[in-house]
């Protein structure tokens, strides 16, 4: 279950995604996510779950990797969209009770699902298409006004993309203490909650113990490399946007323009 988790990871290939500028990518992730959840009605979510279709066939990333992103959320899909079924106003289709199934409870419960499932879609296409220095550099170049304001921006944008680094070395770091741990007889599966909490605790400390080792061996590398934070330092690759970029921010607005048509042209599909 553990090695399901691809947050923060990277998968190196040639394609237009990998080779688009960061700070494009961070923004139309953002500008994405928005979409999604500000559709209301299918088309306008269906033009939403296009576009990242689209990024995801053109980063040239194997498919698995998608869908084993989307695994470690598959009970959260299924919980929030029985949620949403029985939560609607109109004439129930089905009642047990105060149990009913309506028309829109069944809308609700599919629009919620695909926007959970295309936010991690949107997530992952981000991550895998961009490597933690060039996430570092972006969120560094988009929030360089705040420095005028002494925000620590840089700091900042380290510490994110450090904290995003470690959570698979963190997940690799658990499956092999709970393997390690299985080998020498202990029992993490059976029992009620109480007991599986409990047989955690082996877990746990090895973990939090690495976790600090890993925290004071990277801390020590960044000093003896005479990393002083971000005040006076160069970049070895300046970001400039290209024909490439252009055209993809290009095909953004495109994509805004047709969204505001469908989403005002079009009734709503969910009427609370």
């Amino acid at each position: 279950m553990l090695t399901d988790i691809t947050l923060g990871q990277y998968f190196p290939a040639k394609s237009l995604m990998h080779r688009a500028d960061p700070r494009l990518k961070l923004c139309l992730t953002v500008f994405v996510i928005v979409l999604i959840f500000a559709s209301a009605n299918f088309f306008a979510l269906a033009l939403g779950v296009g576009y990242i279709f689209l990024g995801i066939a053109l980063s040239r990333t194997p498919v698995k990797l998608y869908l084993k992103s989307l695994k470690p959320i598959l009970f959260i899909v299924v919980f929030t969209a029985v949620l949403n079924i029985f939560y609607g106003a109109g004439e129930p289709l089905w009642q047990w009770g105060f149990l009913k199934i309506t028309r829109t409870g069944l809308l609700n419960s599919a629009m919620v699902s695909i926007r959970i499932v295309t936010l991690i879609l949107a997530s992952s296409v981000l991550t895998f298409t961009t490597s933690p220095t060039q996430l570092t550099d972006a969120i560094e170049r988009l929030l360089k006004p705040l420095g005028k304001l002494r925000v620590p921006v840089h700091e900042f944008a380290m510490m994110m993309t450090i904290a995003l680094r470690f959570v698979p070395l963190l997940l690799e770091e658990t499956d092999k203490i709970m393997s390690a741990q299985k080998a020498r007889g202990a029992d993490m599966e059976s029992g009620g909650l109480i007991q599986r909490v409990k047989a955690l605790i082996p877990v746990l400390i090895p973990l939090f113990i690495s976790a600090f080792r890993r925290a004071f061996d990277l801390a020590t590398a960044m000093e003896s490399r005479c990393y002083h934070g971000g005040e006076g330092r160069t970049k070895m690759k300046q970001l400039r946007f290209g024909g490439e970029d252009w055209l993809i921010l290009g095909s953004a607005v495109l994509a805004l323009g047709a969204f505001i048509a469908l989403n005002t042209l079009l009734p709503p599909s969910i009427v609370r």
